[in-house]
């Protein structure tokens, strides 16, 4: 008989971390442990107590606790994130000590003090997998809370954890305790071979719910989308198989997505196999679309079909077909699933533009907050002056009816800047400012949001830029609109990354928004690649910058009138324009680009005296400067 026998025992593990802890002790070690141990004191550990809770261990910048019920556990978990999130509302964002929390049901081993096993691995992995400042907890503690937890708990799909071999159900717990669930995200287990990337988006994409928390959803909430399972027409159990595979990826795929609420796989798995009525549906789920479709192979080829439509008019907004090979079974799910998941978001996706399209029909009177954000997006994107100053009309009277509408404060922003981008009359410091204003504001309501990133690295600079960067692409590497973003960042200085950006974006989405093409153009122009420069420079609006770019890739190309007649366009827009007015900031890593390309369309090169005493911006071309320092000599 053994002298030692093993101590087994059933309990519910919580296992919680900090968020970016390494980067908080980097930029204040003192400050972030002042603040984890002022927290835990006066925040954790009496609610830790309060719960019946027991630290078995603490790994550094995280802990594992035990507890006798899941309930004491999740009720543990819920307040500690919404007491941490009350006591640091006046902490700046970057400084905010946040933590992610998953929890498990599980047989454990009780060693000298530690808890070992499966159970404890899983409520790790779990909190790994866990949105920033949420709660994920397992199939098992699930289903011992029926009944007896007063919170929404959202399915979140099932999840192939490091170390585990059987898939773990997941679920959110909804914090607010009310309104729609959480927008989910899921792991498809069909594609585990998909890249790094795709996977990290899965784990960082975090504050996903903030519409639903702020005070004013209901004038500035986006539409609700459920995705039906996808009919298969052959009969074939295969076929089945798939037919279910692109259904879970499609929703995977639209739920990294922040501006769109998606509906959980097992709330439409009723609707498998049985006639249905959208706007039922609509009305069950609480949706504003369907989307619906079937898949059905003959011989070789494999048809795939899609519809999106209106649950409550019943009436189709966007429908495609796929036609592809049979044979290439897993290639072509990933690459229909993207595609239909790029085709419906983004800010001139299907789901967007309808919503656009109701908002146009209404009296100024009915428009809410989402309303003026959508009219806004669509008259920032056609990138002209015009344009830019409707569009910041339309965010203002939006942020009036709700404030804390992230999008709305953080496209703002991105209104304002692009004052420069294309070339208006600015004030170089005074735009700045104002774009940072409403940046920080957007970055305070989410700081995971993927443009929102891209805007605080345009309106910060070193190591904090970089940093908010590649946040953009780590929170964004599934987003289309998102990437052509960086890619614009990148043009003027990692100009290989940038092509590499644009080219994989423009696969992803061929039938791309015209505000592409400025990132598209300047990405090409940096290159050298004029060819390819120019026609996307003639798809863009008609303002200064934007003209200039087709005079002087014109000009490259030996294309002389065409570069005439778009210089004389320049400088009918802005008498003053010349190249090194052209942006305030050095935008190329080679400053010949700019200067030689408008000598070669005839514009001018340098400011004169007077234009440089009126000019607010910080970059000055050195071969201007020299010829300023010679003029000067001589008189």
């Amino acid at each position: 008989m053994d002298e030692n026998p093993v101590e087994r025992r059933l309990v519910a593990i919580l296992a919680a971390d900090i968020v970016g802890y390494s980067r908080l002790v980097e930029q204040d070690e003192g400050g972030t442990l002042v603040a984890i141990k002022a927290l835990r004191r006066e925040v954790i550990d009496p609610l830790l107590t309060q719960h019946h809770g027991h630290i078995v261990k603490l790994t550094g910048d995280g802990a594992i606790v035990e507890f006798g019920s899941v309930v004491d556990a999740t009720n543990a978990a819920v307040a500690i994130q919404k007491e941490t999130a009350a006591r640091q509302t006046e902490v700046p964002p970057e400084r905010r000590i946040i933590f992610r929390i998953g929890i498990n049901l599980g047989d454990v081993v009780a060693d000298d003090g530690d808890l070992l096993g499966d159970g404890v691995n899983v409520a790790a992995r779990l909190e790994q997998l866990c949105d920033p400042g949420g709660v994920l907890i397992s199939g098992t503690a699930y289903d011992q809370m029926q009944g007896r937890f007063d919170r929404p708990l959202d399915f979140a799909g099932e999840q192939h954890v490091k170390n585990i071999t059987r898939p773990v159900r997941t679920y959110h717990v909804r914090l607010d305790g009310g309104g729609r669930p959480w927008r989910l995200r899921l792991k498809s287990h069909s594609r585990q071979l998909r890249a790094a990337a795709a996977a990290a988006i899965l784990i960082a994409a975090g504050g996903s719910a903030w519409w639903f928390l702020s005070p004013n959803a209901a004038k500035a909430g986006p539409p609700a989308i459920a995705v039906l399972p996808f009919e298969n027409l052959n009969g074939d159990a295969r076929w089945d198989r798939f037919a279910f595979g692109v259904t879970e990826d499609i929703i995977t795929d639209l739920a990294r997505y922040r501006d769109l609420a998606v509906i959980a796989r097992t709330s439409t798995d009723v609707y498998r196999g049985k006639p249905h009525d959208v706007r039922e549906i609509g009305k069950a789920l609480d949706v504003k679309y369907v989307l619906e479709g079937s898949l059905q192979v003959d011989g070789h080829r494999l048809r795939v079909t899609a519809q999106l439509i209106n649950a409550e008019t019943g009436a189709h907004v966007w429908s495609e077909r796929y036609d592809r090979l049979a044979a290439e079974l897993l290639e072509v799910q990933d690459e229909i699933t993207q595609k239909i998941a790029v085709t419906l978001t983004g800010w001139q996706g299907q789901v967007t533009e309808a919503e656009r399209t109701i908002a146009r029909r209404k009296n100024a009177t009915d428009l809410n907050a989402y309303d003026y954000w959508l009219l806004g997006i669509e008259a920032k994107h056609r990138m002209t002056v015009e344009g830019l100053i409707q569009a910041r009309a339309y965010f203002e009277k939006g942020l009036k009816l709700a404030p804390d509408f992230m999008p709305l404060a953080r496209d703002m922003g991105m209104a304002i800047i692009l004052d420069i981008d294309v070339g208006a009359k600015y004030d170089f410091p005074a735009t700045s400012e104002a774009a940072r204003k409403y940046t920080e504001r957007a970055y305070a309501l989410d700081p995971n949001d993927p443009s929102t990133n891209f805007m605080m690295s345009v309106v910060g600079n070193g190591e904090q830029a970089e940093r908010h960067l590649n946040q953009a692409m780590q929170f964004g590497s599934s987003n289309s609109d998102v990437m052509m973003q960086v890619a614009w960042s990148y043009s003027g200085w990692q100009t290989e990354r940038a092509i590499e950006l644009v080219e994989q974006t423009l696969k992803l989405n061929p039938r791309y928004p015209s505000w592409w093409n400025f990132p598209i153009t300047k990405t090409y122009f940096a290159a050298r690649q004029f060819d390819k420069a120019l026609p996307s420079a003639k798809q863009l609006g008609d303002s200064p910058n934007l003209t200039a770019y087709i005079a002087m890739s014109a000009a490259q190309l030996g294309k002389k009138q065409e570069a005439v007649d778009a210089a004389a366009r320049v400088l009918q827009l802005n008498p003053d324009w010349t190249a090194e007015s052209m942006y305030p900031y050095q935008p190329f890593n080679d400053e010949t680009l700019l200067p030689e390309g408008a000598a070669k369309a005839g514009l001018p090169v340098c400011m004169t005296p007077a234009q440089l005493s009126a000019f607010t911006g910080e970059y000055r071309l050195k071969q201007c400067e020299e010829e300023r320092a010679r003029a000067a000599a001589l008189n």
